[in-house]
């Protein structure tokens, strides 16, 4: 079978925490296997010609979570960065953000810019990654922009101007790990005509083979954008 790839694939990296509740482990132990499917699925996207690839790695409503867990998935994010700052560079992969990332830790927070700083011109894979955000909240930024600039009507290219994701195409194809079926806050504005898939695996069990599986559920997808699929002669 014939791939069609897609774009823009983001993922809703769920079931970290029951990965490691499983095993009898503490959840921090899940975040830190995470991490490692995350590094898989970039190389696995990279080799399989996806041009944008999001992760919802912490969200605005993740801030309820014990201290010491969020605590422990910022240091997993530290070492992410420093443990792959030399891949991005001589891969040609390009980082970006979405979400308010000033309200991390302030040292996370300057090493990302400086990542997206140093890779800003790549060409590659761009790597979007969801950090304090939210689509509602993201709405909320946009139209106080918009209010700013004193309009009085709003249009949808006035929106698009304004959301984080102003400068990569939207999702294809969404993902989202271990069962659950919800998008719970990820990217509703930009994924209206966007592919959903919900694979029971629990995302530190992702791997190329499931990436592929998932991409061969969105190749016999088809994607009619509201119009009506021309019969095959």
């Amino acid at each position: 079978m014939n791939l069609k790839i897609p774009k823009h694939v983001a993922i809703i990296l769920d079931g970290n925490g029951r990965w490691a509740t499983k095993r009898g482990l503490p959840r921090t132990v899940g975040h830190k296997v995470g991490i490692e499917a995350v590094k898989k699925t970039v190389e696995s996207a990279s080799e399989l010609g996806i041009e944008v690839l999001s992760f919802f790695a912490f969200s605005t409503e993740n801030w309820k979570r014990d201290k010491n867990e969020i605590d422990a998935i910022f240091e997993i994010l530290r070492n992410y960065l420093k443990e792959n700052e030399e891949e991005y560079l001589s891969k040609n992969i390009k980082l970006m953000t979405m979400g308010d990332i000033s309200k991390l830790p302030k040292d996370l927070y300057l090493k990302f810019e400086e990542l997206k700083e140093k890779t800003k011109n790549n060409s590659g894979l761009i790597v979007n990654i969801g950090l304090n955000y939210g689509d509602r909240d993201e709405l909320v930024r946009a139209f106080n922009l918009i209010l700013n600039e004193g309009k009085k009507e709003i249009s949808s290219q006035d929106i698009h101007k304004y959301l984080y994701t102003k400068d990569i195409p939207d999702p294809d194809f969404i993902i989202r790990t271990s069962g659950e079926q919800r998008l719970s806050n990820f990217m509703l504005y930009q994924c209206a005509y966007a592919e959903l898939y919900f694979p029971k695996v629990l995302w530190p069990d992702f791997d190329k083979k499931h990436l592929i599986k998932a991409l061969k559920v969105y190749s016999k997808r088809d994607r009619r954008f509201g119009g009506i699929t021309k019969e095959k002669k």
